[in-house]
């Protein structure tokens, strides 16, 4: 793993020093190795920078940027597959001086242009600049395991693995977008395309965008969608013969994940997906044990015993460490930096602890995010299903009279019943607009903000961003399908992979994806639904475990991964309440109502407040722009 930066200047007023001071922003993603090319052109500049993580040919053969025939390249990532490319080349007649992917990519894409990433089974995110073209293309990963990261005033081009990298060029400027500070609150995070940054974007997942240099013309191309295997017809294909051909997907995605030229490891919390991960892997090596990492807590949600059971009886070699609420909370202070938006996810918190664990022993680690988006597993499909056929059980004339009086109801509750409020406003709308409203627009209402606070909140009118839910869901089976395929390009995307990638980087420890293999979703998204959404949730794959794990050992409730943040918050942490909702930090942020904003507070530490999740957003809010602005 590794981080990458650079630029193109066209007003020639920045060089060496600047991209110096980009790299060195991202030495916790690469701390082996350090590297910069700058190259001043005919009306522009030129620069790529990379930090170095050695994971594959730990010798300086390894080092970037790197550089063939009239191509170079700077790299985050893994390409899995590499050694079978890297036989398909050698037998066009290439030749090799090193053994990583890094060289291997740079060869793929002499031979066959931007089709090369068609080939690729990894996570990625790499930019190319082609001498003779002069062009400099940016791939990012098909799920978005990768993060990339541009932008674009119209004389300054700036690229890289985190935004922190652009604060350190004297030609970013930092304007807030304010859609984007919207679209945090209704979500807490920032969905890709958007960023937090006016003239900023993250390349979308699977997308492809090349700068023609000399012209300045900018082109994005999609090369996957998730949604076009959701839309081919489902395979002709029984139960048993769908889980022994899923096993064998697994075998090969999870095999490949454990190429390393140094110490690999598992993050196991005892749930069906990474026990997924550690069984299949150990059931192959009856001569090693895979080194197994949990982080135990007395507080919150704590899989620890759960996870101990799981990896004595597949045998791995098990480590586990209780936290202290001490060490949790210390984490809290570090988050904006290490997340660069606002990011209000506060499971980040016990994944950096974990991370920061692992890493004293490995220097790859698994973890088994994706499982719930493929094979759904996440219990707000049930009841969001379980609404939906409430609401078309209505007939089409009550629904004005029934969205009348939900949402005249909802408009005198107290402020204290905001939740109720909210369920009332939703059926409303959609009763009212019912001809314009689909499933997955249904499906959007449970993540937005309640209307009465945004209504409230913002001194700006609130703007909705575009987002995954929005996309064309023309041509898809089932309602199920469009809710994993939203999840997948969603949640997944900007919330569970950016935590895990920002987690794991923050402590030089390259995190790995196992369920994100192309392969997996490519064959899950054609499986019959009744597969993964049967006799219960991720049923294909729960059945696939209990070969490797006695169904009596799985047998409990889904839990997370969390800390009780409302009751730190409330004492220990309520320090934070204090600073974060004081009337000149608030002005000074100047996006949020003041009265309002503390009006949640008060409701907050009275226990009267319902949805309480607002109240860290606000906070990670507040944090962020006190340190990047």
């Amino acid at each position: 793993m590794c981080g990458i930066c650079g630029f193109v200047d066209y007003k020639g007023l920045s060089g060496k020093a600047e991209l110096i001071k980009m790299t060195s922003t991202l030495n916790h993603r690469g701390p082996d190795d350090a590297g910069g090319d700058v190259l001043n052109l005919p009306n522009f500049t030129l620069a790529l920078g990379h930090t170095r993580l050695s994971i594959l040919d730990l010798s300086p053969a390894g080092h970037q940027p790197m550089n063939y025939k009239h191509l170079s390249i700077v790299f985050n990532g893994e390409i899995y597959n590499f050694q079978e490319i890297k036989k398909d080349l050698r037998a066009q007649g290439h030749t090799f001086n090193s053994e990583s992917d890094t060289e291997v990519i740079l060869h793929a894409f002499d031979e066959w242009g931007k089709e090369c990433v068609s080939k690729f089974i990894g996570m990625f995110a790499f930019v190319i600049y082609n001498q003779q073209t002069r062009e400099l293309s940016m791939f990012r990963d098909r799920p978005g395991v990768k993060p990339l990261y541009y932008y674009w005033d119209g004389q300054l081009f700036l690229f890289g693995s985190e935004l922190k990298s652009f604060h350190k060029h004297p030609g970013f400027v930092k304007q807030i977008n304010v859609k984007a500070v919207h679209q945090y609150m209704d979500f807490g995070y920032v969905a890709a395309p958007n960023c937090i940054f006016e003239n900023c974007k993250k390349l979308n997942p699977g997308h492809i965008l090349t700068i023609k240099l000399d012209t300045k013309g900018i082109q994005i191309s999609k090369y996957w969608d998730v949604k076009d295997y959701y839309k081919l017809p489902r395979l002709e294909i029984s139960y048993e013969e769908a889980k022994t051909q899923l096993d064998k997907l697994l075998h090969s995605a999870f095999e490949y994940r454990m190429v390393a030229d140094v110490p690999v490891g598992i993050f196991l919390s005892g749930g069906y997906d990474s026990t997924a991960v550690a069984s299949i892997l150990q059931s192959s090596r009856s001569n090693s044990k895979i080194k197994t990492f949990t982080i135990g807590f007395e507080m919150g949600n704590n899989e620890a015993p759960f996870a101990k059971e799981i990896a004595k009886y597949i045998g791995t070699d098990h480590n586990e460490y209780y936290c202290t609420m001490k060490e949790a909370q210390e984490i809290i202070p570090t988050l904006p930096y290490f997340y660069d938006e606002p990011f209000a996810d506060s499971s980040a918190v016990p994944t950096i602890l974990v991370s920061r664990f692992a890493r004293e022993s490995v220097t790859v680690s698994m973890s088994a995010d994706g499982g719930d988006e493929i094979f759904a597993g996440y219990s707000i499909y049930k009841s969001y299903l379980d609404r939906l056929a409430q609401l078309n059980m209505i007939s089409g004339a009550l629904r004005p009279i029934a969205g009348y009086v939900s949402g005249l109801t909802a408009a005198v509750l107290p402020i204290s019943k905001l939740n109720l409020k909210h369920k009332l406003d939703v059926i409303a709308r959609i009763y009212k607009n019912n001809h314009n409203i689909t499933s997955e627009k249904i499906f959007k209402e449970y993540f937005l903000l309640n209307r009465f606070v945004r209504d409230s909140l913002f001194i700006d009118p609130y703007h909705n961003q575009p987002s995954a839910y929005d996309g064309d869901f023309g041509g898809f089976r089932d309602t199920i399908s469009k809710v994993l395929a939203i999840d997948y390009q969603m949640y997944m995307q900007n919330d569970i992979l950016t935590k895990v990638d920002r987690a794991t980087m923050s402590v030089s420890l390259e995190g790995r994806e196992p369920f994100l293999d192309q392969r997996i979703i490519e064959f899950a998204a054609q499986l019959p639904t009744e597969f993964k959404y049967g006799a219960t949730q991720k049923m294909i794959l729960r059945d696939i475990v209990h070969n490797y794990i006695p169904k009596s050992l799985m047998a409990r409730p889904k839990s997370g991964f969390s800390i009780p943040l409302s009751k730190w918050l409330k004492a220990d942490l309520i320090w934070l309440i204090e600073d974060n909702f004081r009337t000149e930090n608030i002005k000074e942020a100047g996006f949020f109502q003041v009265p309002y904003m503390q009006n949640l507070k008060n409701l907050f530490l009275a226990n009267k407040l319902k949805d309480e999740t607002i109240i860290w957003k606000l906070i990670q809010f507040q944090m962020w722009y006190k340190q990047w602005m």
